[in-house]
């Protein structure tokens, strides 16, 4: 078993350092809002201080915070990651961040003696509580083979899908299928509100054929129950959605849909929304078509 750290432990943090500690792993977790940190001591983990004690001692340090500068805030400068941590040790980023960002991390995290995967995960708060996300990995395989047996307490689908900043490409695509699914889940909702149709019914016949999908298994009840708690917050959908599209300018490729649901999404968090759940989405769509 490991000693690991685990720095961020929010709607997706805390449950995977909680799994990691029914895997029987030793884990200590670091949070701004210490109610976060007493929610692991209560599972069985362990507090730290600061971000610097964390990384202190810790075979694997596990970083899982908003956005890229948040990141370079967390390994950089005298109290962080890269400073602290010992030779050998490894660091997974769980966030979703640029991936350009992410292969300079990586670059600096070996010049500093760690071993870095970006690693960020798909599956939402319920995926991370059932321990099931899935994982998509960028950096050396060695690395991916020695976190295998901790990333299989937090997923179910864990994947190398190539070198540093790899996995963050492969997030921003999800992030895209996602937006552009709950988008579509959200017209057809309204479509089938407006022709008076059994809604329930109208869903699990959809989810029984080629329009099914794990977004209406996880959204659509949301949708019709008028219920947008955070699971994923549209904030976050937001900032994701711009590192699909300036990666996709990089490279010269056109993403049509990707770019109408940037907007909306952008739009839905300007009105005040950016607190809720993704799928409200669903809101902008009734307003457009002046229902509720």
């Amino acid at each position: 078993m490991s000693n690991i750290s685990v720095i961020g432990l929010g709607i997706m943090g805390l449950p995977i350092a909680i799994n990691l500690v029914k895997a029987g792993h030793t884990v200590t977790g670091y949070n701004r809002s210490p109610e976060r940190i007493q929610k692991l001591v209560d599972a069985g983990g362990h507090a730290a201080r600061s971000v610097a004690e964390a990384a202190t001692g810790a075979d694997v340090i596990i970083t899982m915070v908003p956005d890229s500068p948040d990141v370079e805030a967390v390994v950089s400068g005298p109290d962080g990651v890269f400073a602290n941590a010992a030779p050998g040790a490894l660091w997974i980023d769980a966030s979703t961040i640029r991936p350009d960002v992410a292969r300079h991390l990586a670059t600096e995290a070996r010049e500093a003696g760690l071993r870095p995967l970006d690693a960020p995960v798909s599956g939402g708060e319920q995926g991370a509580i059932d321990g099931a996300l899935s994982i998509m990995i960028g950096g050396i395989r060695a690395d991916v083979d020695a976190a295998h047996d901790v990333l299989s307490a937090i997923g179910k689908t864990i994947v190398h899908v190539g070198p540093s900043g790899s996995g963050q490409t492969v997030k921003a695509a999800n992030q895209l299928i996602v937006a552009v699914n709950i988008e579509a889940l959200a017209e057809a909702v309204v479509f089938l509100e407006a022709h008076g149709v059994d809604r329930e019914a109208a869903l699990k016949v959809l989810g029984g054929g080629l329009a099914g999908s794990k977004v209406l298994d996880q959204k659509g009840q949301k949708l019709l129950d008028r219920n947008f708690d955070p699971g994923f917050r549209l904030a976050l959908h937001h900032k994701d959605l711009g590192i699909v599209t300036a990666a996709a300018r990089e490279a010269g490729v056109i993403i049509p849909l990707g770019a109408i649901v940037a907007q909306l999404v952008a739009a839905t968090v300007q009105r005040g929304d950016g607190g809720l759940d993704h799928s409200a989405l669903f809101k902008q769509v009734l307003e457009l078509s002046g229902r509720d």
